[in-house]
């Protein structure tokens, strides 16, 4: 049967065959749907910028002569213990519940390796998490699932997390078939039934009370900790300014390409805004307040590969955060399970069902039989070198700039290759000096 192309027939390009489907299951069941990893759209992301490397008005150092330092320190300005990483790059939370507990001690195992920190996520902290890593950043989110003040004290580094990038002004979701008795009983619900977390924390409405939750914290654990407060990209100009006021030592800067264990896709295509144009708004804002480099910025959603460390770090980010890619550096979508990918109705490179806690990999699930099939320390190590191949890409790109250290990465070092990433980014066209937008631009 030939095509339909071939038959001459023409694919709408509003109602075309995905959201017929989406259409057609709507009406079916009358339920919206529910899935994991992040937004699939097309949006402007740092694949839009270029490095302008050394010539002759700049110049390159050479890389296997001339040092290009790495290392971050991490919440130093209120006077607690800092946490200083060996590279830009920390893994981002990820709950147990959402991640099998082999998945998690992978994680701690391969950032471990090479000098940085992991992130709890919802539900607490786990002996596998805790027992494998080194720096540890222990999440405090609205649901306050698992709470517990002594893991307070044996984290390195508190984070208040007021929203994520795939469902900024979105509650968690964590379905009944993951709830296991064990992650049950960490979080004080019962066993196989569907977890919804709360949109907003229950003890504030406002950046006062935040003030109040932070210095909460820090007397609990002594002034030791650093505090991180996540925002999802929505407004970040206000929000950033609004979370130092509150005392913040680091803020973390999620945008809309982040991942999620599982929302509605609603949310995931279409709320938040995507990094290339939050980060601006943020630094602008730190600036503004003095705060720029003293209050240190981490950016997350959608980070690749090394380019995009360096252009997130140029763009005036302090580090980055990954989550999606952490999880296929350990194996998730791997190949060798493309048979029981096509079984449960996706194709490996394409399974997004975290919610189902059916994943073949092992990952997303607490079935005991699947987590079992994850190595944490097999993933652990393939994880390590993924983080090593990022920061070398990074340092690769940084030494073309003539940089000595990936934190001297600025705007100038690049351009901009469409009119909207050059409005996004405030970063100019390729070729031009121009900025849209520039000479009338306010703080959105």
């Amino acid at each position: 049967m030939r095509s339909p192309e071939d038959r001459g027939l023409r694919e709408s390009a509003t109602f075309d065959r995905a959201a017929i489907t989406a259409i057609q299951a709507a009406a079916a069941t009358g339920v919206y749907d529910i899935r994991g990893w992040g937004a699939k759209r097309r949006v402007p992301h740092f694949d839009d910028l270029l490095f302008l490397g050394s010539s002759m008005s700049r110049y390159p150092l050479e890389g296997y002569r001339e040092r290009c330092d790495t290392d971050v320190v991490l919440g130093d300005l209120h006077g607690a213990e800092p946490i200083h990483i060996k590279i830009p790059v920390t893994i981002a939370g990820m709950s147990f519940g959402a991640l099998s507990a082999q998945a998690k001690e992978a994680l701690g195992r391969g950032a471990s390796k090479v000098g940085t920190a992991t992130t709890t996520g919802d539900g607490g902290m786990t002996e596998e998490e805790r027992g494998h890593s080194d720096k540890l950043i222990y999440q405090l989110l609205p649901s306050r699932y698992g709470m517990n003040p002594d893991h307070l004290r044996a984290a390195d580094a508190l984070e208040v997390v007021l929203g994520q990038g795939a469902k900024p002004g979105g509650g968690g979701m964590l379905l009944g078939q993951k709830i296991s008795e064990r992650v049950a009983e960490m979080r004080t619900l019962p066993a196989g039934i569907d977890q919804r977390s709360a949109c907003r924390h229950p003890d504030w409405t406002g950046p006062d009370d935040l003030t109040i939750k932070i210095n909460e914290l820090r007397e609990i654990t002594d002034w030791t900790k650093p505090i991180f407060v996540k925002i999802g990209a929505s407004r970040p100009y206000y929000d950033v300014k609004l979370a130092v006021a509150a005392g913040a030592d680091v803020v973390v800067l999620d945008g809309m390409q982040g991942g999620t264990a599982a929302t509605q896709e609603v949310f995931i295509e279409h709320v938040g805004i995507p990094i290339l144009a939050a980060l601006p708004q943020a630094v602008q804002a730190l600036q503004e307040l003095g705060m720029h480099r003293r209050v240190q910025l981490v950016a997350s959603g959608g980070i690749r590969h090394g380019a995009d460390v360096a252009k997130a770090l140029a763009m005036g980010a302090d580090a980055v955060s990954i989550g999606t890619a952490a999880l296929i550096a350990l194996g998730d979508n791997d190949p060798k399970y493309a048979e029981e990918y096509e079984k449960l109705g996706s194709a490996a490179g394409y399974y997004d069902d975290f919610q189902d806690g059916r994943d073949p990999a092992g990952i997303t699930t607490q079935d005991p039989y699947l987590a079992a099939r994850l190595d944490p320390v097999e993933a652990g190590d393939r994880l390590a070198n993924y983080l090593r191949v990022l920061t070398l890409e990074a340092q690769t790109l940084a030494r073309a700039c003539g940089k000595s250290h990936l934190l001297n990465l600025e705007p100038e070092d690049m351009v901009s290759l469409t009119v909207e990433a050059a409005a996004m980014s405030r970063i100019p066209l390729a070729g031009t000096s121009w900025i849209p937008g520039a000479e009338t631009r306010g703080a959105e």
